[in-house]
């Protein structure tokens, strides 16, 4: 099972990779995601706003998990979440895996 799921991580990387023209690492693949949800344009972000698109994802992405729900949007169209759960104590491991799970259901949709 290990060596599916690391088959079609890789192929995903390797994808979005092309794709984007540079190579993507998980957090990569998630500053893309918060770009695609929030509707903007790939672009040069300041450092504040590449973190509030990983969040916008890191949401959006463990919403389907039911450790948050969406709230609605703001005036100016970013999403708002409600974290209605705490996440289980997880290695770093864990929550990489996690995270990447998480990556492929999305992708999946």
């Amino acid at each position: 099972m290990d060596l599916q799921f690391n088959k079609r991580w890789n192929d995903l990387l390797s994808s979005l990779s092309e794709r984007f023209g540079q190579p993507l690492d998980l957090n990569g693949v998630i500053f893309l995601i918060g770009v695609q949800e929030l509707g903007l344009d790939v672009r040069d972000y300041k450092k504040d706003e590449k973190l509030e698109l990983m969040h916008i994802a890191v949401c959006v992405l463990l919403t389907p998990y039911g450790y948050y729900k969406e709230l609605g949007r703001d005036a100016d169209g970013w999403p708002h979440f409600e974290k209605v759960m705490d996440l289980p104590p997880l290695s770093e491991k864990e929550q990489q895996r996690l995270m990447q799970e998480a990556v492929l259901d999305y992708f999946d949709r």
